[in-house]
């Protein structure tokens, strides 16, 4: 880890510096099911921090905490056998009460306990564990443009076509390997959305987002975005995985670059995102060899990349783009008038082919 630029988590709308553990030699290795790093032992004594939001209520036997918790999460909560629970609650003597099987449609546990610090502490652990397993869950749903009009569309057919005349000559390249055209877009972000109510904060988001992020950068004009020119990333042209086209605003100012960047702050800032990067590489994907052998992949977030069944990492065949850059560097898709950002649901696609949008903004 890169000690200059530790992990961050943000946890009910706070960002945390994520510090590694000196574990003792003679613990073992946690399972998948459980988190490292809870830190020191419970002292009834320690100051409590400020946590006036909470609503810990005050009960005959102590207090009583109701937290919501995606029920998918449950399971990292409670670890194997039950020892991730136990542990919480042996250091901050506190009872945690979590939902059945028979009842996993409810998406809230219980913390009790005689005093209120040991309530906060354990909140405090499960939010750190909720949001670990959170950055290790391939992503549910994607913040995305749509650059799919039936121009545009038309154009990236020409272009593949012309691509696989001479394809013999690019090792590794195959048909299977091009994006489908009804599926041409933009990756603001990706999420992890565990429950319909984290969905319906991301699309309640979305509408603030249009008004208090775009509307002030756009004013009066358009999102009109010109597709052309080739770019990849990998450091050889011999050994490419992902191929892309590169987007720009039509009247060269750099808003669309500002809208992205915005929407991400508030989306990371609010809980609902993973940063991924610095900022938002503005970018349309044309070719992805993750589409060899899983057409759902997505560029944009590093929790599908390298992995594959038993949790190993997954090896990806890159194929030379040579050819393709040396007589295509400057392929016009045309201009595309962004008109919409949308939450779309990955793996689900709506009758025009584009992913199901489960929220959507309409832009000027």
């Amino acid at each position: 880890m890169d000690i200059l630029k530790p992990p961050i988590i943000y946890i009910d709308g706070r960002c945390y510096r994520q510090n590694p553990v000196q574990r003792p030699a003679e613990w073992a290795e946690p399972d998948d099911e459980e988190m490292e790093g809870y830190g020191e032992e419970y002292d009834e004594y320690q100051t409590e921090e400020s946590c006036d939001f909470l609503d810990i209520k005050q009960t005959d036997k102590g207090y009583s905490l109701t937290m919501e918790v995606p029920s998918g999460f449950f399971g990292y909560i409670i670890g194997k056998q039950g020892e991730t629970r136990k542990r919480i609650e042996r250091e901050t003597k506190t009872r945690i009460l979590i939902p059945n099987k028979a009842q996993k449609e409810e998406d809230e546990i219980v913390i009790r306990g005689e005093q209120r610090p040991g309530i906060i502490s354990a909140k405090t652990r499960i939010d750190v564990i909720v949001s670990s397993a959170r950055q290790k869950t391939p992503f549910t749903h994607l913040l995305t443009m749509p650059f799919n009009s039936q121009p545009t569309q038309e154009r990236f057919q020409d272009f593949k076509e012309d691509v696989l005349r001479g394809s013999r000559r690019d090792e590794g390249l195959h048909e299977s390997l091009f994006q489908k055209p009804a599926k041409l877009h933009l990756t603001v972000g990706t999420m992890v959305l565990m429950s319909k109510k984290e969905v319906a904060q991301a699309k309640e988001l979305l509408e603030k987002c249009k008004e208090e992020i775009i509307k002030p950068i756009l004013g009066e004009s358009f999102l009109l975005v010109k597709l052309k020119g080739l770019e990849y990333m990998n450091d050889e042209p011999e050994k490419v995985d992902v191929l892309y086209g590169k987007a720009k605003m039509k009247d060269g100012s750099n808003k669309l670059q500002l809208i992205c960047d915005s929407l991400v702050d508030r989306f990371v800032s609010a809980g609902l995102m993973q940063r991924d990067y610095d900022r938002v590489k503005i970018h349309v994907t044309l070719i992805n060899t993750l589409f060899r052998k899983e057409p759902d992949a997505e560029d944009g977030s590093k929790r599908v990349k390298g992995r594959r069944e038993g949790g190993a990492e997954r090896v990806r065949e890159a194929f030379d783009a040579t050819r393709i850059l040396n007589e295509f560097p400057d392929y016009s898709f045309g201009d595309c008038l962004i008109s919409s950002v949308q939450i779309s649901q990955r793996g689900s696609y709506g009758c025009d082919g584009y992913y199901l949008q489960v929220g959507s903004i309409s832009l000027p």
